[in-house]
Formats: structure tokens, sequence, C-alpha cells
């Protein structure tokens, strides 16, 4: 029944901006305090105050737009949306209605096999509305308008997603682009991204839409993905039981995993649209455009392909290395100073994410630096020291005395390879004297037995030995 039908889904993102200041007024822009104590008459609504642009909003929503491949528009006018609500104090909300700052453009998200541009329709700015919280007092919705006035991008999609699965790409590229360009931390549990999704069903081979339902209140990229689901199964089945679809917005509640209705679905004439007569209409010229487009970041999707084309890293690994801007761009200046790109991909996915794992740091307070990690590098390609020591004993070394080079730690700590043969040839012989049983056995067949030698060879030079000339002269001297 199922497999007759698709979704057809069209999400939009609420990303709040990490501004110091309000979108039209200077109270602060913070998360976490106390409620109703990042208010002023401004963002309050009271009569007689005027709204004051802040220059950062147009900035951010500049560079997501050309992070987006968007055409940014020149004459930015900006609307009143009126609707009444309790965590909306001016009973209209100031938005850009006929003129977004940004249209056209596309996020691409990767699939299993293949990648998919998920084509954007608009990025608007906007201000926030406050806080409905409905879970502190059994008889009363309390109201925090901290947030009242706090700057947002609206990211609209065309209904280009299909799936849950696709949702959750498209989203995790959207959080990871903002935090890229520094524009929004990301974090969906705390509302500053808030996603409401867009949903229809149409029998697979049709071009007409469905009855599309939006979906609100997914505090989780997981929970998006849940919530299309469990909504595009429900619309399935309603179709099947010949039930109608009704255009309405809907809850999801997470403990279940399921939607329920709120209310009907506004249309945009209820919401009044008129031009916001207090602000003037803001110019983005070609040169601000420039601009903005020098001081942009190396972002997420250019470094993936660099890995995977450049680099001939896997996708795994240019995975991980992009996920965060921080690790990648020490990433960067590692391979800035080594071409062994498999080897600082691995230093750094492996050794240096399980050293801020396990010590809870950031990236900005490890103590090993880039151009530390290259020189490590090169000390195993010359083969000066082992893969192993340098992993178990001198990347520790080097986390407690960061102010020396690898190279004069390995001396200082003896870890230096021993490379003359005479010295290995003497080891090997000791070893052999030490190990009758195993010798004989190995002679007898049991070659598997090398890795036994091998170890055994290791703790006699402790860890000091040539691996690759060791191994060649352990199979040349237990088969004399």
């Amino acid at each position: 029944m199922y497999d007759k039908y698709e979704a057809v889904i069209g999400l939009e993102v609420h990303a709040q901006l990490k501004t110091k200041t309000k979108a039209f007024s200077s109270d602060p822009n913070a998360y976490g305090e106390l409620p109703n104590h990042l208010v002023t008459p401004v963002s309050l609504g009271h009569p007689g105050t005027l709204p004051q642009f802040n220059e950062k909003s147009p900035e951010f929503a500049v560079k997501l737009g050309l992070a987006c491949n968007s055409k940014i528009t020149a004459e930015n006018r900006f609307s009143r949306k009126n609707y009444f609500y309790a965590d909306l104090p001016k009973g209209y909300q100031i938005t850009q209605f006929d003129t977004p700052i940004c249209t056209g453009g596309y996020i691409e998200i990767k699939l299993q096999e293949s990648t998919k541009k998920i084509n954007l329709t608009r990025i608007h700015m906007e201000e926030d509305s406050g806080k409905s919280i409905h879970d502190q007092d059994p008889f009363h919705t309390l109201i925090d308008l901290n947030r009242a006035g706090v700057p947002l991008l609206e990211i609209v999609t065309e209904p280009d997603i299909r799936s849950g699965e696709e949702a959750y790409q498209y989203l995790s590229e959207v959080r990871k682009l903002v935090r890229y360009l520094e524009i929004c931390d990301g974090n969906m549990e705390e509302g500053s991204l808030r996603c409401d999704a867009n949903i229809s069903v149409r029998p697979k081979g049709s071009k007409e839409f469905g009855q599309k339902v939006e979906v609100k209140n997914m505090n989780s990229i997981r929970n998006v993905q849940r919530a299309i689901e469990h909504e595009t199964k429900r619309q399935i089945e309603a179709l099947e039981n010949n039930e109608e679809i009704f255009h309405e917005t809907r809850t999801f509640n997470a403990v279940d995993g399921t939607t329920t209705s709120m209310r009907s679905k506004e249309m945009d004439n209820d919401y009044r649209y008129f031009t916001e007569p207090d602000l003037l209409p803001l110019e983005i010229t070609t040169e601000y455009i420039e601009k903005m487009k020098n001081e942009l970041p190396p972002l997420p999707n250019e470094l993936f392909k660099k890995y995977v084309e450049d680099f001939n890293l896997s996708d795994y690994d240019a995975g991980i290395l992009t996920d965060s801007k921080e690790i990648a761009l020490y990433f960067e200046e590692v391979v800035s100073n080594t071409k062994n790109f498999k080897a600082a991909a691995n230093w750094v996915m492996v050794n240096v994410k399980s050293y801020l794992n396990e010590n809870a740091l950031h990236i900005s307070d490890f103590p090993v630096s880039p151009k530390q990690i290259a020189e490590l590098i090169q000390l195993i390609d010359d083969g000066k020291i082992s893969h192993s020591v340098a992993s178990q004993n001198l990347f520790p070394a080097l986390t407690e005395t960061s102010n020396k080079s690898p190279l004069e730690l390995a001396k200082e700590l003896d870890l230096i390879q021993d490379q003359n043969e005479d010295n290995i040839k003497q080891a090997i012989e000791r070893v052999i004297e030490n190990n009758p049983d195993e010798t004989e056995r190995y002679r007898n067949g049991e070659k598997k037995l090398l890795g036994f030698f091998m170890g055994q060879l290791m703790k006699e030079t402790r860890g000091k030995a040539d691996p690759k000339k060791s191994n060649s002269l352990i199979r040349e001297m237990l088969e004399l």
C-alpha cells in the first residue's frame, strides 16, 4: 500500500542569528537569562517606539545566500505580518514579504549512493516572537518575551524532499553551514534552529500535489525525520480509507512519535501584510556583496569535494573531517605541512579527536599544533619512529610537553628507531635463544608465529627496531 505513494515535503527553517542585540532594538540577544529580563519598550511594542535596523542581519543573510548560490535582492523592503498571539507583544511581526533578501539557490545533500540538490525558494529576514511555556503551571500558560525581536533568517525550500531521511540530511547540512558561517549556533534543543515541515502525499507518477499539512514543534533533526515518517504514513492511510486530509497545522509528540491537530492553517491574506512604515528600504550594493564574498570561510561541501577528489580520502573520512568547522580548519593546517593526506586524516580523526573527547576539550584548547602533527607524520614516513611508538609514546608526550618539536622529544625519550642491521640481528639472536620451542615450531611450518617473534623483538628493543628491516631479518634468521 505505502509503495504506491510518494511524499512531497518542503521545509521552513528558522535560524536565530548570533548578533549581540535584537533585530530592531538594542535589547541584548542572549540565551538562558531569567524570563522577561531582555526587554525594553521597543521590543515590547510600547506606543511611540520606533525600530532601528541591526546591520549584522543583512551581513549574515548575504553570506548564507552566497553559500547557497542564491540571488541577492538589491532593494529590500520590510512588511508587517499581523496576527494576535500572547507571545507577540506588538500584535505584528516585522518580516520580508515581497522582497526576500535571497531568492533561489540550493543546498546539496549526500545520500547513500548519490547526491541531491534541494532547491531553495527564498531566504528572508524577520524577527522572532516570544515563547509560550505550557509545562510549568498546570492552569496557566507563561510568557517569556526575552526572545521577542531576536533576528531570524527563514530558509524556505522548494517541495523537493521525498523522505524523512532526505529531510534529516538537509537539516544536517543547514546546521553545518550556519555553524561554518558562524551566523547561528544551530542548537535545535535550545530553539536557535527550528524547523516546520509541509508534508503531502500523492500517487507515484502524479504531477499534482496533494493537500499539504504543516507540522511544528520538532526539537531535533531526528524528530523532524520521525514526524515526517509518521505523517506520511498517516496521510497514505487516510487516502486509502477515502478520508479527507485537511489543510491544517499539526504538532509532533516526541514521546509516542505521532502528530495531532492544532488549528486550521492560515492563508497569507489572513496576515494582512503591508509595508512597514517605520523602516526605509535597505539597499544591497554590488560592492557590499563582494565584501561579504571575500569574508566567506571555506565551506563544508567545497572541503568535502577537495578531500575526496584531490586527497583521495573516502567519503566517510571527508564527512568526519568536515562535520565541524574547527576540526576541518585544524586538518587544513596539518595538510599545509605534509602531503601524506591519509595519515593526516587518521591522526586528526583518531588521535586528536579521541584526546579531545576523553578530556572534554574544544579543538581551540588542544595543546599540539597542526605543524607538530605534520612533523610527527614525517618522523614515521622517514622511518625514525614506528606508528605504534608515535601513537602510544610520542603523541601523549607531546600533549604534555608541546613546547618541543616531535623530533626533539623523540630523542629525549630515546624513541628513535634503531636502523643498524647488526644491532637488530643481535637482538633477534637473543629472541631466538630465549624461545627455542617457538623457534622449532616455526621451522616446522607454523609461519603464523612470525608475529610472536616480532612482538618479542619489540620488547627486547623497547620498540626501537625498524619494523621493515626487522621483519625480513627475522624471516631470514629463523629459516637458517
